[in-house]
């Protein structure tokens, strides 16, 4: 079924969407709409933490120059004129303080320097990275300091390189982060993980020496789940930084978006059940441009009948966008539901019916 066949795909969210979204605080909408207050004369995202006002004295925009043209101001909670595709300004910020002196130690003393609230930094990287920035920040270290120790560093100079203050507090570190000791650094295997700007938002990529582990909306409550599943399957950690796989995966999304890539040539990584990996592997299947119901998904992958089961293990696909469970749709045509949020799925499926039509 071509999937402009279905009805709704380039609908904005209705106003019963909208107000159910917000009153939810549902992140996945962020970007798509913003509330204006009445009573309090402020402008908001849905996922505004602040107290929810009565649905009379709210009034809905799509941009925030719209709000702010009828007399509405920012949110300083929620920081609605944040760009939604990309991290903050603060936080690209700080994380270019990092890339620029890696080794170094970024106190909340340097954090105040660069005009940045250390406690803010604290929230921002548990609700995206799971952990605190200077867990961030150490991860990082440690992160480099193994690459560094597998091309034949020793661990006093990898240590001393990478900022700690003696041999003993890095072979802490590293115990702590990889449960083995640095003299092991070879035997260990590490995934690393960066955040990669869209245009639907932000996306959290997990990457070991094989391939891509996961891609995921940086907001999604299960993401922290998704992770723990995946530490577990893979036997190891996750820190912070890119490799080889994550740089060519940021170049092929640039060009998907564009409409100039119908097949990412990336190496996956597939870890889950037996079933689970027919399922995703069936994903793979469904051309560039069209959707499959977890019917027909079902039928192809040797299953019929067994809708239910399929929706789950396409629910639990860690790879988004690369594994198009975004193509799957319910039966009828009716776009159906998207971990990410139904707008997402509306604009990658537009996205990719577009491009389509144009080759």
């Amino acid at each position: 079924m071509a999937c402009d066949t279905f009805p709704g795909m380039n609908a904005a969210p209705t106003q019963r969407e909208m107000a159910r979204a917000m009153q939810a605080g549902d992140a996945s909408y962020d970007g798509v709409f913003f509330t204006g207050v009445k009573t309090t004369g402020v402008f908001c995202r849905p996922s505004c933490k602040a107290r929810k006002p009565r649905p009379e004295n709210v009034e809905y925009f799509t941009k925030p120059r719209e709000a702010l043209l009828a007399g509405y101001r920012a949110c300083k909670r929620c920081r609605p004129m944040d760009t939604n595709g990309e991290s903050p300004a603060w936080v690209r910020r700080l994380l270019a303080a990092v890339d620029a002196a890696p080794g170094g130690r970024l106190r909340d003393a340097d954090l105040r320097d660069l005009s940045i609230d250390p406690s803010r930094a604290r929230r921002y990287f548990n609700e995206h990275y799971g952990m605190t920035f200077q867990a961030y920040h150490r991860s990082r270290r440690v992160g480099m300091a193994l690459a560094s120790m597998r091309q034949g560093a020793t661990v006093l100079d990898t240590g001393l390189r990478q900022g700690f203050a003696s041999a003993s507090g890095f072979r802490s570190a590293f115990e702590r982060t990889f449960g083995k000791p640095p003299k092991a650094g070879a035997e260990v295997k590490a995934m690393t993980a960066t955040e990669l700007t869209s245009p639907i938002g932000p996306l959290l990529c997990v990457a070991s020496d094989e391939g891509i582990c996961l891609l995921e909306f940086a907001e999604r409550r299960a993401l922290e789940t998704q992770i723990d599943v995946l530490r577990k399957r893979m036997k190891t950690t996750v820190v912070p930084g890119r490799n080889a796989h994550i740089i060519k995966l940021s170049a092929e999304l640039d060009r998907y978006w564009q409409g100039r890539l119908d097949t990412f040539t990336v190496p996956l990584v597939i870890r889950g059940t037996a079933f689970q990996e027919k399922v995703w592997r069936g994903l793979l299947e469904i051309p560039y441009g069209e959707t499959e119901s977890y019917e027909g998904l079902a039928r192809r992958v040797g299953h019929a009948g067994a809708q239910r089961a399929v929706g789950s293990a396409n629910g639990k696909n860690r790879i988004a966008i690369v594994i198009p469970c975004h193509r799957v749709v319910n039966k009828g045509g009716k776009i159906g539901g998207y971990g990410g949020g139904l707008w997402r799925k509306r604009f990658l499926l537009d996205l990719e019916q577009s491009a389509a039509k144009r080759k």
